[in-house]
């Protein structure tokens, strides 16, 4: 994985396990981080944020059960394929992305404030979504 950087607050309320997801799975989404990326090891992302390898391997299990990464032994852990049609709105799945932004929002430093208008600028500028509504995820990983 090049180019972006995944960064970890250990004074943050949030775990540190899931400020990786939070910041992973937008980027995965939004294909920022391209189908058949190779991720980090666990053990090499551990190393580098100075966690346990345990707190990164959660991470990766929680981003695996959402589909959205695959590892397998002697390949390493690469970005999942998207499905190519969306599905229908499911407000769990979208309270969940609202709630990966909010955290990672968070991390940033940002208030409700700022991540509102965050939010209605991604609305007004953003890509279209498939359903036709702008939609825009910009994040540094």
């Amino acid at each position: 994985m090049t180019g972006p950087v995944v960064r970890v607050d250990t004074t943050s309320p949030v775990p540190p396990y899931e400020q990786i997801r939070a910041q992973l799975a937008p980027l995965i989404l939004t294909g920022q981080l391209a189908e058949g990326e190779r991720l980090p090891t666990v053990r090499q992302l551990a190393a580098d944020l100075g966690l346990a390898p345990g707190t990164v391997a959660r991470a990766y299990r929680e981003l695996e059960a959402a589909e959205l990464i695959h590892t397998r032994r002697g390949a390493g852990t690469r970005v999942a394929a998207l499905p190519s049609e969306p599905k229908h709105l499911d407000p769990d799945r979208l309270a969940t992305l609202a709630r990966d932004f909010t955290t990672a929002a968070r991390a940033l430093g940002a208030d409700t404030e700022a991540i509102l208008a965050a939010v209605h600028k991604a609305l007004d500028e953003g890509v279209p979504s498939p359903a036709g509504t702008p939609r825009s995820v910009d994040q540094q990983l």
